[in-house]
């Protein structure tokens, strides 16, 4: 891997450039279930593995889940600006990065989910040092793999095609983990044998997934981006409205899908002895993509992506609180329903939302950078998670829950309820609060993207945008390719 100033000369290739073969859409598919196996075998399971099974308090869990949470933001960051700054002839920008830091990530994971018995202090140092290894490696993975598709057509469709296979690469994962691994989490179980086994086997695995990635897709559009300096980035993030507000109902709404994905274990197994409905749920959450999908673009024509974001985050407000108050297993495992089909509509929208508010940023300077806009977003949404998940452990600590325990106390329920239901309702309540502050109407955004159009032929620009490329239009094959809570 080798850095350069130097960019290769540009030529555009729109919508009448070849199409993606079917091989590719699924390599790059195959990148997010790689991802994933790291990612949200963390984001499950690590609460869990550091109480239950390390031994570590749920006090200093919850702490060390939020520092490192956070330090995971800001490498996100560092590693876009590491992607800026390379680039190989060979390989091209972003796929050096998978071909190299794979491994280094998937051998990190099986580290994270090994914490030797070396004292409480000694544990704590390791878990801390392990986990922010894994964040790092999986942000020189992740942002460059994130950042591919682009690379690899500029075709709207295809591009919509790639986003539909790394939804389901990530959600045949995680219903996976959910489906085969989760009943698995007994107090008498062997769970470091289980996660150790499970963490190597994912080295192999993912691994190879890795690979066929790499093998598949390739970087065949060619670039000539000017490097926007430091000044102008803080320039277009500084004037952007939209993207500010974005980030903080982000920011608020990751917050509560953490804080409930990281308890609900706990929810189900402690609270209602009903572990055996886990899988249930994940498979379920499977089938509502492919459910909840094909309606999302009528319904987004009708009433805007603004105000359908603002009417699921009170669905998922609602069914978090009937989780919350649920007397029986049935009305809260009802209620969880519910609020999983508020969060997928949104996840189906947000990143719809966040590309409006680079054509805001350029409308507002002159000056484009999807870079810079991306790194933001994901840094707060990453910031969300730490949050979260700290939020979920702390309130298994206030409570007193006691890892292994046959019967939980009530103050203990009470402590997991919370965070497995009422922070992820008062949160989501709290992120549509904000959005109802939000300017960027479909309607607006696409007079935004008309008169850069202007702007652009009156310069005598080569590659104008054509104003029906808008993201306002949100065309059918557009509804079903959201980026995942992964990319974050």
């Amino acid at each position: 891997m080798t850095t350069t100033d130097t960019p290769t000369q540009a030529t555009a290739a729109g919508p009448s450039a070849p199409r993606l073969r079917p091989l590719s859409i699924i390599g790059y598919g195959a990148g997010d279930a790689a991802n994933n196996l790291a990612f949200t075998t963390a984001t499950m399971f690590l609460l869990v593995y550091y109480t239950d099974v390390a031994g570590i308090s749920a006090a200093a869990a919850g702490t060390l889940l939020l520092v490192v949470r956070i330090f995971d933001a800001f490498a996100d960051v560092f590693a876009g600006r590491v992607v800026d700054r390379t680039y190989s002839k060979r390989f091209g920008k972003f796929r050096p990065f998978i071909l190299f830091g794979s491994v280094p990530l998937l051998v990190l994971s099986v580290l994270t989910f090994s914490v030797p018995q070396i004292g409480a202090t000694g544990m704590l140092i390791y878990a801390y040092l392990t986990y922010a290894a894994l964040g790092l490696a999986y942000s020189l993975v992740n942002i460059p793999y994130g950042s591919l598709a682009g690379a690899m057509t500029q075709n709207p469709s295809d591009r919509a095609k790639l986003g539909t296979a790394r939804t389901i690469g990530a959600a045949v994962v995680g219903a996976g983990l959910g489906i085969f691994v989760a009943p698995l989490l007994k107090p008498d179980a062997d769970l470091q044998f289980l996660f150790t086994a499970m963490t190597l086997g994912f080295v192999v695995v993912g691994t190879a997934l890795y690979l066929f990635t790499f093998f598949t897709a390739k970087e065949v559009v060619q670039r000539d981006v000017p490097r926007v300096t430091m000044k102008q980035s803080v320039a277009t993030l500084k004037g952007n409205t939209p993207l500010l507000l974005l980030c903080i109902s982000s920011l608020l709404l990751l917050t509560g899908m953490l804080s409930s994905s990281t308890a609900q274990i706990y929810f189900l197994r402690d609270v209602f002895g009903a572990l055996n409905l886990y899988p249930i749920l994940s498979l379920l959450q499977l089938v509502l993509i492919f459910v909840v999908a094909p309606f999302v673009p009528r319904i987004v024509r009708r009433f805007g992506k603004r105000n359908v974001y603002i009417a699921s985050g009170l669905v998922s407000a609602a069914g978090s609180t009937v989780a919350f108050l649920a007397p029986t297993v049935w009305v809260a495992f009802a209620g969880m329903v519910l609020s999983m089909v508020g969060l997928l509509l949104i996840n189906m929208l947000i990143w719809a939302l966040e590309a409006d508010t680079v054509e805001y940023g350029e409308w507002k300077t002159g000056v484009r950078t999807e870079g810079i806009t991306y790194a933001l977003f994901s840094f707060t949404r990453k910031t969300g998670q730490a949050i979260g998940g700290a939020l979920a452990a702390y309130a298994l600590a206030i409570g007193g829950y006691v890892a292994g325990a046959e019967v939980q106390t009530d103050a203990a329920t009470w402590g997991i309820r919370a965070g497995a239901a009422l922070v992820p309702a008062v949160f989501a309540l709290l992120a549509v609060l904000v959005m109802l502050l939000y300017p960027l109407t479909d309607k607006r955004h696409a007079e935004i993207v008309a008169e850069i159009a202007e702007r652009r032929a009156a310069a005598g620009s080569a590659v104008p945008i054509a104003p029906d490329l808008s993201t306002a239009a949100f065309r059918a094959q557009d509804a079903t390719s959201p980026r995942p809570s992964e990319d974050d």
